[in-house]
């Protein structure tokens, strides 16, 4: 794989229960592990080493006091017990790995994908987590799409339509040699047709998702930048007691002047840079295949 390429995040189907995903989430390696049909065996007792403590504890108490003996046979009942349980962390591991088996078509593996496919699922995911973290997005002033619900159901249903691009392309790959004889080449040209058409129309889709990052990123910058200009022109009075004092620095007055107008602009400019970014959203939900 190419260095510079950034393989995509393992991904959970976000419709399934926070019970699930939160587990399926915490361990990537129990969801390769059971992709890979690796799931761990239950740890047989160890009988003959429980039976041997055991035994030597009884003789030692044997050659003791009557006190001995009964610690003896204490000491060997948890021997017999250790010997008989499994060991709590393979325990949750094989649960883990059980539960990932169980769900093993509600997540998505970067292994899942060939390295265009890989390619366009993390642009996908940077273009989501740009939304979502955005200040903007957090101070709910994007109504136009919920975005903590669409937008991980939409990376989803792109996800799972590359997972199968990439099988399907692996296949044909398998099946079609490189350079078919002429007399046939023109079978196989719809197949390669279809393989580009679902690429075309994903890349599309994540285009437009990007475009609608970027609206936000725009957007963010200038929401930062209007809260910034609202606490100064809260403390305007204050600047304009310090000029008055300083009568060398009369010039900077007029500057001070205009900050009024240069906040409203700055206003108009945030304002019309989120009606943008709610287009670019509209424009998302319709590119979106139903």
């Amino acid at each position: 794989m190419d260095p510079r390429r950034r393989p995509p995040h393992p991904l959970i189907d976000p419709a399934l229960p926070d019970s699930i995903s939160s587990v399926l989430r915490a361990d990537p390696q129990a969801l390769r592990a059971a992709r890979l049909g690796q799931v761990p065996e239950a740890r047989r007792p160890d009988l003959v080493k429980s039976f041997a403590i055991a035994g030597l504890l009884l003789l030692m108490a044997v050659l003791s006091s009557t006190g001995g003996i009964l610690a003896a046979l204490i000491l060997i009942f948890i021997a017999v017990l250790r010997g008989l349980s499994d060991d709590p962390r393979s325990l949750r591991e094989r649960r883990r790995v059980r539960l990932a088996v169980e769900h093993g078509d509600r997540f998505i593996l970067p292994e899942d994908l060939d390295a265009d496919c890989g390619d366009l699922l993390r642009r996908a995911q940077d273009a989501t987590k740009t939304v979502l973290d955005s200040r903007i997005n957090q101070a709910g002033l994007l109504d136009t799409i919920d975005n903590m619900v669409t937008l991980p159901a939409q990376t989803w249903q792109i996800a799972t339509r590359l997972v199968r691009l990439s099988k399907l392309r692996a296949e044909h790959h398998r099946l079609v040699p490189d350079a078919p004889p002429p007399e046939v080449a023109e079978a196989f040209t719809p197949y390669v047709g279809a393989l580009k058409a679902a690429e075309s129309s994903l890349t599309r889709r994540i285009r437009a998702l990007e475009g609608y990052a970027r609206q936000v990123r725009r957007a963010d910058g200038l929401y930062l930048a209007h809260r910034q200009l609202q606490v100064l022109a809260e403390r305007t009075p204050q600047y304009e007691a310090l000029v008055a004092e300083t009568a060398e620095d009369a010039p900077a007055v007029p500057d001070l002047e205009r900050l009024t107008e240069q906040a409203q602009q700055i206003r108009k400019l945030f304002h019309r840079s989120i009606d943008e970014a709610r287009d670019a959203a509209r424009h998302l939900l319709t590119a979106a295949d139903p």
